[in-house]
């Protein structure tokens, strides 16, 4: 496993986490012109949070080559990044991939040493080919030499789709109108053992809350000492899908370091004044 150097400032890092317009118009309601209403929202849509449970890892799906592979192949000693998605998705889909790009590009952790990515699709028409373009063009955004053997494109039967995607509690609907999926958008953080360990919803995935919950899902087998002073200051709000600052260990910490500077003065004053006791009188 990966480690990385011990900063001298460990002790700082912890420190630091101590109608307007109508009215200048002249416009009046009567003048507006009648918004649309916003399309009401999909119930069948969403993400069911189902942190602790576990995904079932004897599940099969296809590569990028086309091979048969378990989910439990990419499980036993690293946290795993599940994107659920569909690689013809004319929108949402990429802004995610894109969104995930970023995020890990920024990491010093690497895919396939410290962790694992999956981006698996949740439509069963779709093929490995489709997979291994979809990785082509998303290993050429990330720029590094780690993606291609940590980062995993997958494919399956309507049956492990359904059951991957049950378990991760991830809801989405055929839209026969427009002729695509309405899903949610987001990743699920999943420890070595297959459980989940964390949501972050959206399309951007702010790289401290990433790397933090890399570190947790790891069980802090990645990451150094700054990592885990971070990790006091910081708690992860399952509401949210993020990281926020955690106020009374921000107390606590403060509190610590201000006795220990204290004991530390005391000490200091104490071997000072025994000193000059020693010192002969002239």
């Amino acid at each position: 496993m990966r480690r990385f150097p011990i900063p001298a400032a460990a002790l700082v890092a912890l420190l630091l986490c101590s109608a307007a317009p109508f009215a200048a118009t002249g416009m009046t309601d009567e003048h507006l012109p009648e918004a649309p209403l916003p399309p009401p929202p999909v119930k069948d849509v969403g993400f069911d949070q189902k942190l602790g449970e576990s995904i079932p890892l004897d599940l099969v799906f296809k590569d990028e080559a086309g091979k048969d592979v378990r989910l439990s192949q990419f499980f036993g000693k690293r946290p795993v990044v599940l994107s659920l998605v569909y690689f013809n998705c004319p929108m949402l889909c990429g802004m995610t991939t894109d969104g995930l790009v970023r995020s890990v590009r920024a990491l010093r952790f690497e895919p396939g040493t410290d962790y694992e990515i999956l981006s698996i699709s949740f439509d069963p028409r779709e093929t490995p080919e489709m997979a291994a373009e979809k990785k082509r063009t998303v290993m050429a955004q990330y720029g590094r030499k780690s993606g291609p053997g940590g980062w995993h494109f997958l494919t399956g039967d309507a049956a492990s789709v359904a059951a991957l995607t049950k378990a991760v509690g991830f809801r989405f609907v055929w839209d026969a109108e427009q002729k695509q999926f309405a899903h949610a958008t987001g990743v699920t953080l999943l420890t070595p053992q297959g459980r989940i360990a964390k949501y972050f919803f959206g399309i951007e995935y702010p790289t401290k809350d990433l790397r933090l919950a890399l570190i947790e899902a790891s069980e802090e087998k990645i990451g150094n000492v700054v990592d885990q002073l971070l990790l006091l200051c910081y708690h992860y709000d399952p509401k949210a899908g993020r990281y926020t600052v955690a106020v009374r260990n921000l107390v606590r910490g403060g509190a610590v370091l201000t006795l220990v500077a204290l004991v530390g003065f005391v000490t200091i004053m104490l071997r000072r004044e025994r000193a000059s006791a020693k010192r002969p009188l002239v």
